[in-house]
């Protein structure tokens, strides 16, 4: 029963997977359109560009999203084995997600800059933002090691 139902679960996580990397793919065309299409008629380019820019960063990240499953969930058996394997796995997605803010912060630093220079506070905040979850991501980095190296003596 077991079995059949993690069978289920791996087929669930495989959809998800494919359709992520589909709506993904669709957002990056979609962009690609949006600024060949304003190319045209030469109206608001910048304004485009950025907006493009955006969804590309946000499309990339979901597929990164999409490439954990398939390599963490699909591929790979569902059990870490170890805490050093749990670290990797959570310091991957919390990269993935940091990096996704980041770009994202500096996207509307851009658009800011071309539009209201008064509204960048917004995305100064999520660069700050990335930076602690970077720095919380040191200090985890750090115990976890510690916390390993400590089990491994006990051992």
């Amino acid at each position: 029963m077991i079995k059949s139902i993690d069978k289920i679960i791996t087929v669930i996580y495989a959809i998800a997977a494919f359709l992520l990397v589909v709506f993904a793919l669709l957002t990056i065309g979609w962009s690609v359109w949006e600024v060949f299409d304003r190319f045209r008629f030469n109206d608001h380019m910048v304004k485009k560009l950025l907006q493009a820019v955006g969804a590309i960063v946000i499309a990339i990240a979901i597929i990164d999203v999409a490439k954990y499953l398939f390599e963490e969930e699909i591929f790979r058996s569902k059990e870490l084995r170890s805490p050093t394997e749990a670290r990797k796995t959570l310091t991957k997605i919390f990269v993935i997600i940091s990096i996704a803010v980041s770009l994202e912060g500096l996207v509307f630093i851009f658009k800011a800059g071309t539009t209201d220079i008064k509204s960048i506070i917004y995305p100064a905040f999520l660069i700050i933002t990335s930076i602690l979850a970077m720095v919380g991501l040191g200090i985890y980095q750090k115990l976890s090691v510690q916390a390993e190296n400590g089990t491994n003596a006990d051992a």
